[in-house]
């Protein structure tokens, strides 16, 4: 599909802003905007929702939440090569569309989205992450976001949602899935990006749940599960030794084999770990 609203193709756009795709911002352009519309429709309905969007670039992504009825959308956008496209996109969408100039690392924009609010972007690759962790780990819960349709590399996919046993599970998918539900939705080939990238990229969808899945002090299980995991390949009583003398009585106590290793470790045991930890030091 080479339009889906009055506005020119992407690639024409492109062409006449003479812009191209810069590595240090972490930019693959999508073209296609049948796969971008694909893309915001994981979302779901947009109608009575703000979205934030981070990484526009030439906005097909934006072209396509406007086109699928986003209530407004919100972007912010690093590259001032883009603003000029973009104001061309709020102008056809009058009133529906606010771009921010910045860095989305350093900017606050929450307060300029009402709720309920989706985050819906084709993340830069190299703030994906950080973002991803930022949003999962507000201050306050629940979040300001009601759901994230994210695009990452298919590996950091696969790490979100992997399960227990598997080489991907680690912090990142405990990280999320104690707050959050998540699924791959798609997966997008390298051909889709100009340029194409080396990888295959997914996108996520992340649901926020109301409540952590299972009860425990956020601070301290995040301790348990960095320190398992930045020795992952040891003994959960050799890994976790730093965090209390006795480790090995207190994992037993708790159903787990002291003998076990950090990624056959389920959320529901890391944090009965972590509550366990936090009683010895009560008791203490």
């Amino acid at each position: 599909m080479s339009r889906i609203d009055g506005l020119p193709p992407l690639r024409e756009v492109i062409a006449k802003a003479g812009l191209s795709a810069r590595k240090s911002l972490g930019q693959n352009f999508l073209m296609d905007l049948n796969l971008t519309a694909r893309i915001a429709r994981q979302a779901g309905d947009l109608s009575a929702c703000d979205v934030l969007e981070v990484g526009p670039g030439p906005g097909g992504l934006t072209r396509a939440l406007l086109h699928e009825g986003a209530r407004h959308v919100v972007a912010v956008e690093k590259d001032t090569r883009c603003l000029p496209i973009l104001a061309e996109i709020a102008a056809a969408y009058p009133g529906r569309l606010s771009v921010h100039e910045g860095d989305a690392l350093k900017l606050d924009i929450a307060h300029c989205l009402r709720p309920p609010v989706r985050v819906v972007a084709n993340l830069p690759y190299n703030i994906g992450t950080e973002l991803l962790i930022r949003w999962l780990t507000p201050t306050h819960w629940p979040p300001f976001w009601d759901s994230l349709t994210l695009m990452f590399q298919k590996e950091v996919a696969q790490r979100i949602v992997a399960q227990p046993g598997s080489k991907a599970y680690g912090r990142l998918s405990i990280l999320t899935q104690w707050r959050a539900e998540a699924r791959i939705a798609m997966e997008i080939a390298p051909a889709a990006f100009t340029p194409p990238p080396k990888v295959t990229s997914a996108v996520v969808h992340i649901k926020a749940r109301e409540k952590m899945l299972f009860p425990a002090n956020e601070a301290l299980l995040g301790r348990v599960v960095a320190t398992a995991f930045g020795q992952r390949r040891k003994m959960l009583r050799a890994s976790l030794k730093s965090l209390h003398p006795e480790i090995g009585e207190i994992l037993a106590r708790v159903g787990i084999a002291p003998t076990e290793r950090a990624e056959n470790i389920s959320i529901a045991g890391f944090c009965a770990l972590a509550r366990a930890l936090e009683a010895e030091k009560a008791s203490g």
